[in-house]
């Protein structure tokens, strides 16, 4: 039965505890990935599908903008598109990733086409996008805070890279290196949100639930691809 509100400490707690246990640097394929067990095929592969995820992070958020009723939270949240998408000034994230793929040899026209993606993949990333659409605007941000744990798998991911994956062109790993200080922002602004407006227990529970949602997300992403290329490994 669902109680009194949770306080802060106990409600972040409770989102930590998630991550702890069930973000999916714990995966066989992303702790492989790091301790430099990938073939070239496999890292192509992951390179490849992962790349549906990132140019479908902007229309997630652009989902939650839509939903979102608050000017102030839309003033937050919407930097998060151009960090992605670019703008005049910047390179977006999505060409970023395109480059690390150039880098690892993958086509660019093959990661626009979507060629290399997996049906388990591409399920996984479009129910993330229907999540952010059809959810409450509160727990929908509550389901990016996987990013509480993205700066250590990041670094630790650019480290691998630099020492195992020397074959890459290292200007294709600019993503990585400014993906750190982003993530660092991003979860810090995502947590304020949820605290925030997360202001009764039901969405307390839901944000719990979504965070864990995310992370069955990644893992199942990390299974399709583990499932496709660990022979190659």
């Amino acid at each position: 039965m669902t109680t009194g509100l949770l306080d802060r400490e106990i409600f972040v707690a409770k989102m930590r505890e998630i991550g702890g246990r069930a973000y999916h640097d714990k995966h066989l394929f992303h702790v492989a990935m790091n301790e430099g067990r990938l073939s070239p095929e496999a890292l192509r592969g992951w390179v490849a599908n992962r790349f549906y995820y990132q140019r479908n992070i902007p229309i997630k958020d652009a989902a939650i903008l839509s939903n979102c009723p608050l000017a102030e939270v839309r003033r937050v949240w919407i930097h998060r598109i151009i960090d992605h998408d670019g703008d005049g000034a910047n390179e977006g994230g999505i060409e970023a990733w395109l480059r690390l793929g150039e880098a690892c040899g993958l086509p660019r026209d093959d990661l626009l086409q979507d060629r290399e993606v997996r049906p388990g993949v591409r399920f996984a990333v479009d129910a993330y996008v229907m999540f952010a659409r059809t959810k409450p605007w509160p727990v929908a941000i509550a389901s990016s805070l996987t990013e509480l744990f993205a700066p250590d798998l990041i670094q630790a991911r650019l480290s691998a890279f630099e020492k195992f994956y020397t074959w890459i062109d290292a200007e294709g790993l600019d993503y990585f290196r400014r993906r750190v200080n982003q993530a660092r922002r991003d979860s810090s602004e995502a947590l304020e949100i949820t605290v925030g407006h997360c202001n009764t227990r039901e969405l307390q529970d839901a944000a719990v639930g979504a965070l864990q949602f995310k992370c069955d997300l990644l893992w199942s992403m990390l299974d399709a691809i583990h499932h496709a290329y660990a022979g190659n490994r």
